[in-house]
C-alpha cells in the first residue's frame, strides 16, 4: 500500500510527539503544590500558583472546576492585585486576602465572557488571590473580614 503525502513515520511521530506533549502537560499540572484551604464553612483542595507564569495562568483553558477545588496566586507583597478574566472558561468567585489570610475584598459569579477586558480591582491591599466555582462564596458564607487557614512555603513565592 503506498501513502500518498506524508510517510506513516512522519504521521507516527507526530501523533508520538503529541501524547507525549499532553502527557508532560498533566504531569506538571499534578506537580503543582497543594494545600488543605479553609474559608468560611468551606473545606477546599487548594492549588497554589507561586510563580509569576502560575499566577498568570490561573484556571485559564480550565472547563470545569471541581466542587471542592480552589487555586491560591500567591504574591510575594502585598498590592492591590488586579484579575484578569482572559482565557477563562468558568464563572468563578475570587476572594482577595490581607498578609494575615483575612478576605479583604469578594467578586462573585464573575462571568468569563469579559475576557482580558474584564479587569477586577480590590479596594484594599492583599497578598492572596483565592478563585473558587461561582457561587461558592454564597453557598460557604465567605464574608468580608473572616480569615483562612491555609499553609505557605513564602520562600517558595516568586
Amino acid at each position: 500500500m503506498k501513502f500518498k503525502g506524508a510517510s506513516p513515520a512522519i504521521i507516527i511521530g507526530g501523533v508520538l510527539l503529541i501524547i507525549v506533549a499532553a502527557a508532560a502537560a498533566i504531569l506538571l499540572n499534578k506537580a503543582q503544590p497543594t494545600t488543605p484551604l479553609f474559608l468560611g464553612s468551606g473545606v477546599f483542595d487548594a492549588t497554589i500558583a507561586y510563580t509569576q507564569p502560575a499566577r498568570e495562568r490561573g484556571y485559564g483553558g480550565v472547563s470545569v472546576i471541581p466542587k471542592n477545588g480552589a487555586l491560591i496566586l500567591a504574591f510575594a507583597t502585598s498590592e492591590t492585585w488586579q484579575i484578569t478574566m482572559k482565557d477563562m472558561n468558568v464563572p468563578l468567585d475570587i476572594i482577595w486576602l490581607s498578609s494575615e489570610k483575612k478576605v479583604v475584598h469578594i467578586e462573585k459569579n464573575v462571568s468569563p465572557d469579559g475576557g482580558e477586558a474584564t479587569i477586577l480591582t480590590p479596594d484594599k491591599p492583599a497578598r492572596y488571590v483565592v478563585e473558587v466555582p461561582a457561587g461558592t462564596v454564597k453557598a460557604k458564607v465567605i464574608v468580608i473580614g473572616r480569615s483562612a487557614l491555609f499553609d505557605i512555603k513564602t520562600e517558595e513565592i516568586q
